[in-house]
């Protein structure tokens, strides 16, 4: 199968629209910003057991089998990306993904790769 067209065709109705319909480069770099760091099997996976409930970075670190300080350097990267946020009580800090649209995001992806 070829992936080409085998003629230049160009639509100039569909292109315009779509080009209208783009988001800006930056928006898109963010974009792929939060795919590049969710694409790191390590973060999904503390992603993935976000998705259940809260848990401690202590809890997190055993589910996915790596010590509290690996866990805390990629929840920072997660964090900045507003993927996940948290809060203390008292000497723990507890995790949780950060809105409807992460859970979303990886429960699509979850189940496109199931389907």
């Amino acid at each position: 199968m070829n992936d080409i067209c085998l003629i230049k065709c160009i639509d100039k109705k569909k292109v315009n629209r779509t080009l209208e319909s783009m988001p800006d480069y930056e928006v898109i770099a963010r974009m792929a910003d939060i795919f590049k760091v969710l694409s790191d099997p390590s973060r999904l996976k503390i992603v993935l057991a976000l998705l259940d409930c809260e848990l401690c970075v202590c809890d997190i670190a055993a589910v996915c089998g790596q010590t509290d300080s690996a866990i805390s350097h990629q929840l920072r990267i997660l964090r900045t990306l507003k993927i996940v946020k948290n809060r203390r009580k008292g000497k723990s800090v507890f995790y949780t993904i950060d809105d409807d649209h992460v859970t979303a995001l990886i429960s699509m992806s979850l189940e496109h790769v199931n389907h």
